[in-house]
């Protein structure tokens, strides 16, 4: 089976300052794997260069087999939860049809496949019903939900999340992540966050990345990585049942 995304040496950053060393992925099709790493380590950078808006100072990247150019229009993405003015007047289905735009251009008219794909994504993240409300009147995990159908409206083949639960309560964050656990049955996830407890119960594989990236292609995390990492000791601690976040392996 051919990965969906592959990264070969690929080294990123801004201007002259490197951010992303040897970076090397690859992807297989309906994984879901979940990216940790501290702030200013990358996550972000990474997410550009996969999603066209940043070029690689070397190295190469493939989407699908094919070039960012050609394959990111498979790709759906969601940012950080940020803040935008409440009053600004756009309803959630407008929101949501906005990920049909990359298919049908900025000055083509909406077509009933169209309205049919946003629709269905708004059907599929429980928000179908709310279709007519102002964006500004939902609560963080309602928009977080409307953003997931704004991507998957696009029908894509992978999803990129950037901190998808920032900001949202506990409640809303469960849901979010049940919501991505169902999705992943048909679309390959990349989650970045620093949710470890998430990570644990959500991710099928688990990464580190510091500039550089630590991936085994398996769901296993080590104090070795997360200090590899993070660059201090690290001390992995879980309450409940199991007492495990992730199991042992060797490095």
């Amino acid at each position: 089976m051919n990965d969906v995304l592959t990264l070969r040496n690929l080294w990123a950053g801004y201007d002259h300052e490197v951010v992303l060393e040897d970076i090397n992925l690859s992807v297989r099709p309906l994984d879901f794997i979940g990216l940790i790493g501290p702030n200013g380590g990358g996550k972000s950078t990474l997410l550009k260069v996969i999603l066209g808006l940043l070029r690689p100072m070397r190295g190469e990247i493939e989407i699908l087999g094919t070039s960012v150019h050609r394959g990111r229009r498979w790709v759906g993405y969601v940012p950080q939860s940020t803040e935008f003015d409440h009053d600004f007047p756009i309803r959630v289905w407008d929101v949501a049809m906005m990920g049909r735009l990359s298919s049908r251009g900025l000055l083509k008219r909406f077509t009933s496949t169209d309205r049919d794909r946003v629709e269905q994504a708004l059907r599929h993240v429980g928000m179908y019903n709310h279709r007519k409300h102002p964006l500004g009147e939902l609560s963080g995990g309602q928009r977080q939900r409307v953003y997931l159908a704004r991507a998957l409206a696009a029908d894509p083949r992978i999803l990129l999340l950037d901190e998808p639960t920032a900001s949202i309560d506990p409640t809303g964050r469960s849901s979010i992540y049940d919501l991505l656990r169902e999705l992943n049955e048909h679309v390959t996830i990349l989650l970045v966050s620093h949710d470890l407890s998430a990570i644990a119960s959500s991710v099928k594989t688990v990464g580190c990345l510091n500039r550089t990236l630590v991936y085994h292609n398996e769901k296993l995390l080590t104090a070795e990585m997360l200090e590899a990492t993070y660059q201090c000791p690290i001390d992995l601690i879980a309450h409940g049942v199991p007492h495990r976040v992730f199991p042992h392996h060797a490095p």
